[in-house]
């Protein structure tokens, strides 16, 4: 890490122990600031952040079941978030592995999975208690459980130093060394008081600040970048913004991924605290409006199909709820939820297959299953976001400049 590139010392400063066994430089993160005078641009994005979560918490309210939006985004956000970490599964990757019960599925996808079960376990968690250190090493120990990654100390703080840059960087040569493992116990404590104590900064700049310093201590050995986009919502639904886990942000930092990491950097580097914060509110603000956009549109094709399904007798209605779960079915799927035998539910899915719900997509995995698939409700789903082709014109305007992040 060169330290003439840390030119301020706002958010931390550089240390070096000589003499010591790891005698190279790190960043000491500085306490986190419990005020911060707002920029009028940083103001601007933040009103229009916090209008946009109002939507969305407004509608999972008026709506009869938030989960029919819970579990798809859920997904696109456990997508998103391990593919930025180098995870190669896509979301119908992950939805036919969902569809196939039992069958064990690739790594990738796997890795997805603990993700899932990781937030999952977070929103079960704060219902009763706040967030904490040990609510951190619970979910660190489900998402590296039995995955890549489980030899490097599930639910436990680093031990050894880390640090970022590329495959073959050192200390010395790495864009970003984290503090030493004796510093993470007091960071995190700093870390963890100011989570839990509101205090008169605004909830998105107070998540923005808390996303930056998890990333900056880098707690952990693996996971520290799932873990800390996985808090942004898990803080959200603690102070009572936004209910259900409706906001994918990893989509939107994955898309600007070199700028993700640029800004983070820079506010290490040159106290750019305002620029940061204006990238984290302006992905709030997009996903907040993407996710309210797909809202309406996978509530007005449930209740096409449930129109069409209420005047039958059969188990088309469950049929219908479960293709929001998930899109992607199989006959031995089907039997299980709706109690039908094999060939019962083989109807069934042809039934929903005339209907225009369903087009069969082949035998595919290991397991020699046939899939079919609700293909609207997938569309909606995995509908690239509006804001990619700006997304192109950003790196092209300079921010690749720094390569993706591997702790060492």
């Amino acid at each position: 890490m060169d330290p003439a590139q840390f030119t301020s010392t706002q958010f931390g400063t550089v240390e070096r122990e000589p003499g010591k066994k790891w005698a190279f430089h790190y960043f000491r993160p500085a306490p986190i600031p419990r005020t911060l005078e707002l920029a009028p641009r940083t103001v601007q994005l933040l009103s229009q952040a916090d209008a946009a979560v109002g939507q969305l918490q407004g509608l999972a309210q008026v709506i009869q079941d938030p989960e029919l939006l819970v579990g798809p985004y859920l997904r696109r956000e456990a997508v998103a978030s391990s593919r930025i970490e180098g995870t190669q599964a896509s979301l119908s990757d992950l939805l036919q592995a969902e569809a196939a019960e039992g069958e064990r599925p690739s790594e990738d996808v796997a890795e997805v999975e603990r993700y899932l079960a990781a937030t999952r376990h977070g929103y079960q968690a704060i219902r009763t208690l706040p967030i904490t250190q040990r609510l951190l090493k619970e979910i660190h120990a489900i998402l590296l459980e039995g995955v890549r990654g489980e030899e490097k100390l599930p639910g436990e703080l680093r031990r050894s130093p880390v640090w970022i840059g590329a495959t073959h960087d050192n200390p010395d040569t790495a864009i970003f060394v984290p503090p030493l493992p004796d510093e993470v116990p007091a960071a995190l404590a700093d870390w963890e008081a100011f989570v839990n104590t509101p205090g008169d900064l605004p909830t998105l700049v107070r998540c923005g600040l808390m996303h930056y310093q998890f990333e900056t201590i880098h707690p952990f050995l693996d996971g520290n970048g799932r873990i800390g986009r996985l808090l942004i919502n898990l803080m959200l639904a603690e102070e009572g913004r936004l209910d259900h886990p409706l906001l994918y942000l990893s989509g939107f930092f994955e898309s600007h991924r070199s700028e993700y990491y640029y800004r983070l950097q820079k506010v290490r580097e040159e106290g750019q605290i305002q620029e940061w914060l204006q990238f984290f509110l302006q992905a709030v603000k997009e996903q907040a409006t993407d996710a309210n956009r797909r809202s309406r549109h996978l509530i007005a094709i449930r209740e096409r199909y449930l129109a069409e399904a209420a005047g039958t007798r059969s188990s088309l209605p469950a049929l219908a709820r479960s293709l929001f779960t998930n899109p992607f079915v199989t006959v031995r799927q089907v039997a299980r939820l709706t109690g039908l035998s094999n060939q019962g539910a083989r109807n069934l899915i042809h039934n929903a297959a005339e209907r225009g719900w369903l087009s069969e997509v082949g035998v595919l995995g290991r397991g020699g299953r046939t899939y079919w698939v609700a293909q609207d409700v997938f569309n909606v789903i995995d509908a690239p976001m509006a804001y990619l082709a700006e997304s192109a014109e950003r790196s092209a305007a300079g921010f690749d400049q720094l390569t993706r992040i591997e702790p060492r």
